[in-house]
């Protein structure tokens, strides 16, 4: 099976800055894709960035231009800098890697989750 590892999360002041880092392991023949999602208190969980395995990237609008995602192959990890923070962005930020499988069979997995906190 996969395993994902969440750190980075934690409190910061509006305009401050966090970097959430997901690492995976286990039997993984290839990561298709690398992303972060986040659940705020009554709503909805919502897709906030994510990377594909040829670089390609895709961010939430309320986003764009305060976070970047980025891989780190070697160590089958994405990271999201967060800058600019807003109190909107309070939330649980969970990773999610879509791996194929040493059967090559597409799995998804999810992290803990890691809670961030932005205060006003």
């Amino acid at each position: 099976q996969v395993q994902l590892v969440e750190s980075g999360g934690g409190l910061v002041q509006a305009g401050g800055s966090l970097r959430l880092s997901c690492a995976a392991s286990g039997r993984i023949f290839s990561i298709n894709a690398m992303g972060w999602y986040r659940q705020a208190p009554g709503k909805q969980r919502e897709l906030v960035a994510r990377i594909v395995s040829g670089g390609s990237t895709n961010y939430a609008d309320s986003v764009k231009g305060r976070f970047t995602v980025s891989r780190d192959n070697a160590k089958n990890t994405v990271h999201l800098q967060m800058n600019s923070l807003k109190p909107e962005d309070t939330a649980v930020y969970y990773c999610n890697v879509m791996v194929q499988s040493l059967l090559h069979r597409p799995e998804n997995y999810w992290g803990q989750g890691t809670l961030v906190t932005v205060s006003s």
